[in-house]
């Protein structure tokens, strides 16, 4: 059996490795080292350029990978037997501390060693805040090259990032297959996280005031309540779409409105503080199941959903049928109003819950969430594949375009690319994957290749 693989299936995966190789090169920088490995080298070079008998002053800013490096290189030289060694975290000022300890007790010192451009000042101000200390070496770390874009922490915040977006394209998949279009979902974020906000801290304050009292129910009841609410305007859009046969453009332009309007006014207009919310408001983001992230777990949970229900049950295919063409659906047994209606729906549901999400990712709400989030949700779905004209696509491909999209983000980010532009970039990322798509619709690419006869422009 011969196999053949087509650019479609594996092409986005391609762009998207494409995409993180480029920024990757594209961030390189000279930094300073802060690991364990960093803090080994400085130590050989202490034991052998520093005599026993002069102190040495360990400096590391504190909630940083430059702690780390200080504390390791502390204990690895009392592990070697050096006992002079002084260790000072946190702001420049504990290191001038150290300082002052040892010009009371009257130690000469025989060196600093720190990593990163913190309480350099403090250090190069030595010599003449303390006239004791006039000879000493700053050891640091040789610096190397390294992507600042290309590490962990970095995929970890892409992630985190994308996964509002992609649980929201979910549902914007399903509604642009059926030849329509959501520009309500970025308010709808928006809306449920002031909703689901402002009833667990009216809940909170029923029961005495007391954050700390509320228990998981509470919160969970007000997530409930604004994925409710999200989806309740979801079905309104539909049933104004397929009852009512006005333009789904048009339809969702003025719930956008609308919905952020609502959400200006939940809570009067004010934002509602980490204050004001329990600790297991925070839990629906950060918590983990089983030792797996929340938003991964969801994030998994909702694409195989998708997937088995887009590809395995009627009600996926009767989606893709009225995409492709309505009227024969219709006179095929398709239930179009119905599948209208569940589409928009669905979408709202699951723009409530990216609301949800997102308040619970920085552990408030206000009135600004979800502000644009439509133009990258669309473009996310646009880029994975599924056409704008109805009728294809498929979640898997959305997936892999919310990770393009959140990789162009940070890469632009690390780029130092401002707002605007990366609206500029993002907004022709849209039109040339339209471009594309319709270049395909009307056969442009089996013309160029000379493969097969055009196909009728629709």
């Amino acid at each position: 059996m011969k196999l053949k693989i087509k650019f479609g299936d594996y092409g986005m995966i391609l762009v998207l490795m494409v995409l993180i190789l480029l920024f990757s090169l594209l961030t390189v920088k000279e930094v300073a080292p802060s690991g364990k490995s960093s803090a080994r080298e400085v130590a050989e070079r202490i034991m052998k350029e520093v005599p026993a008998d002069k102190a040495v002053v360990v400096y590391g800013k504190d909630k940083t990978d430059f702690e780390t490096f200080a504390r390791s290189l502390a204990l690895r030289l009392k592990t070697e037997g050096r006992d002079n060694v002084r260790l000072a975290i946190g702001a420049p000022r504990n290191l001038r501390v150290k300082l002052n300890e040892l010009r009371d007790e009257g130690r000469p010192l025989g060196a600093i060693a720190t990593a990163g451009p913190a309480g350099m000042e403090v250090i190069q101000a030595v010599p003449e805040k303390y006239p004791e200390f006039q000879k000493f070496p700053v050891l640091t770390p040789q610096p190397r090259k390294k992507s600042t874009f290309f590490t962990l922490d970095n995929f970890k915040n892409v992630t985190q990032r994308v996964v509002v977006i992609a649980i929201v394209a979910i549902g914007m998949t399903m509604v642009i297959i059926t030849a329509g279009i959501d520009l309500s979902v970025g308010s709808l974020v928006g809306l449920s996280a002031m909703v689901g906000a402002w009833f667990i801290k009216e809940r909170v304050i029923a029961a005495g005031g007391d954050p700390t009292a509320a228990g998981d129910f509470t919160v969970y009841s007000g997530f409930a309540v604004a994925i409710l609410c999200a989806g309740l305007i979801g079905l309104f859009s539909g049933a104004l779409v397929a009852y009512c046969k006005v333009a789904p453009f048009i339809v969702t332009l003025g719930v956008m409105m609308i919905a952020r309007g609502m959400a200006e006014q939940a809570n009067g207009g004010f934002t509602v503080s980490d204050t004001q919310l329990p600790a297991a408001f925070r839990e629906l983001n950060h918590g983990t199941l089983i030792g797996i992230p929340n938003t991964v777990a969801l994030l998994v949970l909702f694409y195989l959903a998708a997937h088995i229900f887009m590809s395995k049950t009627k009600y996926g295919r009767y989606i893709y049928a009225v995409g492709g063409n309505m009227e024969a659906a219709r006179l095929s047994g398709v239930p179009v109003a119905g599948i209208i209606l569940l589409v928009y729906t669905v979408c709202g549901l699951l723009a409530g819950l990216g609301g949800c999400l997102e308040a619970s990712r920085v552990n408030a709400a206000t009135t600004v969430m979800g502000t644009g989030l439509e133009l990258e949700v669309i473009a996310a779905v646009v880029v994975g594949g599924t056409s704008l004209f109805g009728g294809s696509g498929r979640v898997f491909g959305t997936l892999i375009g919310a990770f393009i999209i959140g990789v162009m983000r940070s890469g632009m980010n690390q780029l130092n690319f401002k707002d605007p532009v990366q609206d500029m970039v993002l907004g022709a990322i849209i039109i040339i994957a339209v471009l594309l798509d319709r270049a395909r619709q009307v056969g442009f690419w089996e013309r160029v290749l000379g493969r097969g006869s055009p196909k009728p422009a629709s």
